[in-house]
Parts: structure tokens; sequence; C-alpha cells
């Protein structure tokens, strides 16, 4: 079962380190098979500007970008349609190993031109098979913040194994449950909305109960087994009702 940390923190209030959560899931048998932090794959990624984009000298459709990244103005040469003066991209600095292709980026002559580093499509990030263009981020972006955290792509990811007899783990509230109570947070409160009743239940219930503090529960429901089906389940109830108190 796989989940992200922010969603476990949405049912447990914890300030635990992720490698203290990963040791106590499996210390109460939620054995972590991994946990990976996307964050560190994409840190190399920055957001860069674009000081001007103009025609590349040898090539009619690359661009020759000053881009700044944040740390200092770089060289890079784009093919992309929309790289333009102005804009706000996701830079790739040489030695980056680019996501969508496995390639490790090196400093290259293109066409006559040296380029130090790539400006990035949603393709080469690994988020889309869309490469028509670079990425544009908004104009308020802070330069030289990282890609992944102006993204929200930063979430660390548990895989864990659940064995047949914790079916109860199987969401993760009950995680978050099962964390809290070996002392690793507060769980929180789950905010559950009361589901009213859609139809007059055929069945009476009469709760003839022998003392105080007895509780005898009945959830009337419809089945599609056809009208039979439902005839007999009436009968059923009808004679179970007679013995509630029982």
């Amino acid at each position: 079962m796989k989940f992200t940390l922010s969603w476990l923190k949405t049912h447990l209030e914890t300030d635990a380190s992720l490698d203290n959560i990963a040791a106590k899931l499996t210390a109460i048998g939620l054995e972590v098979e991994g946990v990976r932090r996307p964050g560190d794959d994409l840190a190399p990624f920055t957001v860069a500007y674009v000081v001007e984009a103009r025609q590349h000298p040898n090539a009619d459709k690359l661009r020759l970008c000053t881009v700044d990244t944040g740390k200092g103005q770089v060289e890079v040469v784009c093919g992309a349609p929309n790289a333009r003066t102005g804009m706000k991209g996701v830079f790739a600095p040489p030695g980056t190993t680019i996501p969508g292709t496995g390639v490790v980026l090196k400093k290259a002559k293109i066409r006559g031109v040296e380029s130090c580093g790539m400006l990035c499509s949603e393709r080469e990030m690994g988020l889309s098979d869309e490469h028509e263009g670079i990425i544009e981020l908004d104009p308020d972006t802070p330069v030289g913040a990282p890609f992944a955290d102006v993204m929200g792509l930063d979430d660390p990811l548990f895989d864990i194994a659940i064995t047949p007899n914790r079916a109860d783990c199987l969401g993760v509230y009950g995680i978050a449950r099962d964390l809290a109570a070996a002392g690793l947070g507060r769980l929180k409160s789950a905010d559950i909305e009361p589901v009213a009743g859609t139809f007059t239940s055929p069945i009476d219930v009469i709760l003839d109960l022998p003392r105080a503090g007895s509780l005898s529960c009945a959830r009337p429901g419809r089945s599609g087994r056809g009208r039979a089906g439902r005839g007999s389940a009436r009968r059923r109830g009808s004679r179970g009702s007679r013995r509630s108190g029982s």
C-alpha cells in the first residue's frame, strides 16, 4: 500500500522525522518496503528567468537564451517555440539526470554555440507526455527556488506491506490510528458526516432490553436479489425483531 507523508498527516498530528515514522511502522507490524523521496531526485532543478531569448546565429529553429538561474547567468540553446524573453521556466544544470529520459546532461556545442544547461519540458521532467514547449511558471515564482517545492512534488511516498489480518490498515486513517497508539503522535478526529436515510424501513424493531446499558443494533438495507429474496429477508427480520431483547 502506498501513501504520502502529507496524506498521513491529515489524520496524524506528529513532528516525527521520516526515518522515525518508517521505523515505527515496521515495529508495529506494517513493514516498510520503501520510502521514495521525489524531492531528492528533483533537487538540481530550479526556477530560472529568461533574461533574453534571441535567434541562434546558425539555426533557424533554435533560440539562444541568456538565463538567470539565481546563482548567475548562463547561455542555453533551446528549440522550444515558446522560449522567449521575460518568461520563467525550469532549469537543469550540466550533470543533472533528466527524469523523463534518463540522460545525463552535459555541456555541449549546438550548431557552434555552447549550451550550459537545459530549459525543460513536462516530458523531460517526467510529469506528462507534453513536449511541444518548455514549462512556463508563474511570473511571481522566485528565481532560484527548487522546482519540487514550487510544484509540491517533494512529498515523500511510503510503500508498506499489509498482511491479510490487517485489513484495518488498508486505509490511511487506520495506519494513523496505530501510529498514535504506538506513541508517535495524536490521532485527529475523523470528520464523518452522518448519512441520512432515503427510504422507510420495512422492518419494525422493538427494543425490550433486560437491563440498563444493554445495546441491540439493527441496520435495514436493500438487496438486489429479487422479490423472493426481499420477502425472505423481511420474514427473517420480523422473527428477529421479536427476539431483539435476548
